[in-house]
């Protein structure tokens, strides 16, 4: 049995007062968990992606880290059963919390060679795990010391973790609806840290008289704020600049400007994985599947004159078909990337900017257009809700007789990778022809761009000399060959996407950690941390 702990000298303040500090702090505790665990994607995104495993991970190691807490801190508050050592352990956590900027980094890069599901979870459990288990401590805790307070200990206990509920709704709303795009995330951990600091310095001030344990939350307000923009030289004399930075609802964005001898470019990075690259001279795509999204459609109806483009990226889609006089609309759901593709890659169409998510826009549109063009990637992955067949049937209902929709993706054409395969049946079920055109050799690469092409009517042929009349960027000019190439493997392969059964994050498995390793290499590259500012 263990042995009974010295008495504590009495908190100086009227029951009442301290049982209220005790609810404020299951409230505080409560909303902190689920700014930690929300902000846990913001962390993990730009090496791990934003998908399923991602949030997996975060949920799994959240829930071991509570359950950890739970249980040592209902053995420790039965051994040390004072208000001192609860809020030295909210001490404990500020300071956990606070390191999170410092030791994020390292941890990610080092968690990279494990693979996507196995580095997205030894990562979040490295960065998250302790500042987790320590807040876990304090809801036992709070309910130890408030029993000694009150009788009706049942009342106490249902009140105290409703409180704490109540807390981590409102955390997980502020963090998703207003810290994440008001704030950076650094920014984010360090005032959670300081709050926590705030709470045990409060405790130990009010009740203990040990105003000098206040210090610390007034000292981490002192802490570097988000690093400047930065620029540096790498090895190979490419000078590189960080024009834009700033996380979003939906991700990292980063805008980067590329100085070498040959002229100078302008990529977009969302999560880690570049979305758009742009020739600051001649305005042109150095991406060949943003020619390819332009190209091929206008090249198999060259009498279009109205376009939708879902998904804006750079804006260098809707830019091409605006400069062959289409009228374009764009749909984009992330107000941010819209902001960027305008101030940073000149984005201006004759058509409507509508904010909002794809398929609530397809749900609703009464438009039609000669070309539809889905290009919705969050990082490296496509939404899955706008692949199945419902959602690509409402993107039929919005064509013209004789329009194309277009699929731009990241796949591998194995026969373990099946997402084009599967994206190209789904559509087979709802067009006459489609027909799939990957922008590489499928025996010499794993992977890489695909364009789907889709339509009614009999096939039709592709112009050669209307496809040379469409200005290329030199960059990009590599992949106009494989235009001439097309695959019908889908007759017989893949997987008819519903919305009920759309496997889409499990079957490209093996392309999403090959592109994150990708990835990662060129991080080690263009470790821009190490640069001067």
């Amino acid at each position: 049995m263990a042995s009974p702990s010295p008495k504590t000298p009495p908190v100086r303040a009227p029951r009442g007062t301290f049982l209220a500090f005790l609810v404020a702090s299951a409230l505080l505790c409560g909303a902190l968990v689920m700014v930690i665990e929300v902000l846990g994607s913001r962390v993990i995104g730009p090496y791990f992606g934003v998908s399923l495993f991602v949030w997996t991970s975060l949920i799994t190691v959240t829930l071991v880290g509570l359950a950890a807490g739970y249980a040592v801190g209902g053995w420790l508050s039965d051994r040390r059963p004072d208000a001192d050592w609860l809020y030295g352990i909210v001490l404990a956590a500020g300071a956990a919390v606070l390191l999170l900027p410092y030791v994020k980094e390292p941890v990610l890069r080092g968690s990279l060679s494990l693979g996507l599901r196995a580095g997205a979870l030894a990562s979040a459990a490295a960065i998250f795990f302790p500042s987790l288990f320590l807040l876990g401590c304090v809801s036992p805790y709070i309910v130890k010391i408030a029993a000694k307070e009150i009788r009706s200990i049942g009342r106490v206990v249902g009140a105290l973790y409703a409180v704490s509920t109540v807390g981590s709704c409102v955390g997980t709303v502020l963090t998703g609806f207003v810290l994440i795009a008001a704030f950076g995330v650094d920014r984010i951990f360090q005032v959670v840290g300081v709050l926590l600091l705030a709470l045990g310095g409060l405790y130990f001030a009010l009740f203990r008289g040990r105003w000098w344990l206040a210090a610390p939350a007034v000292l981490a307000l002192a802490l570097p704020q988000q690093a400047r923009l930065r620029s540096g030289t790498l090895p190979g004399g490419m000078r590189v600049t960080e024009v834009y930075r700033a996380d979003t609802f939906y991700g990292r964005i980063d805008v980067m400007d590329l100085a070498f001898d040959e002229g100078a470019t302008r990529e977009l990075i969302i999560d880690g994985a570049v979305q758009g690259g742009m020739d600051l001279e001649t305005g042109l795509s150095t991406y060949p599947y943003a020619h390819v999204l332009g190209v091929l459609p206008r090249a198999l109806h060259p009498d279009g004159r109205r376009c939708l483009v879902v998904g804006v990226g750079a804006g260098l889609v809707p830019a091409w078909y605006e400069r062959q006089g289409v009228s374009t609309d764009v749909v984009e759901i992330d107000p941010q990337v819209l902001e960027v593709a305008r101030r940073h890659f000149g984005l201006a169409v004759s058509g409507r900017v509508v904010l909002d998510d794809a398929r609530h826009f397809l749900n609703v549109n009464r438009e039609t257009y000669d070309y539809v063009l889905l290009d919705a990637f969050s990082g490296d992955t496509m939404p899955g809700h706008l692949l199945t067949r419902e959602a690509l049937a409402l993107a039929a209902a919005s064509l013209a007789p004789r329009g194309i929709l277009a699929v731009n993706l990241v796949a591998g054409l194995g026969p373990e990778d099946r997402v084009a395969a599967s994206v190209a049946r789904t559509l087979s079920t709802l067009f006459d022809q489609v027909e799939v055109r990957p922008l590489f050799e499928p025996g010499r690469r794993p992977f890489g761009s695909v364009e789907i092409v889709a339509y009614r009517g009999p096939r039709r042929a592709l112009d050669r000399e209307a496809v040379e009349r469409f200005p290329v960027h030199p960059a990009a000019a590599w992949a106009l060959p494989f235009l001439w190439t097309t695959h019908d493997w889908h007759r017989t392969g893949g997987l008819t996407l519903t919305d009920d059964h759309n496997p889409m994050e499990v079957m490209d498995l093996s392309v999403k950690e090959a592109v994150r390793r990708s990835i990662a290499s060129a991080r080690r590259d263009w470790d821009l941390g190490s640069m001067p500012r």
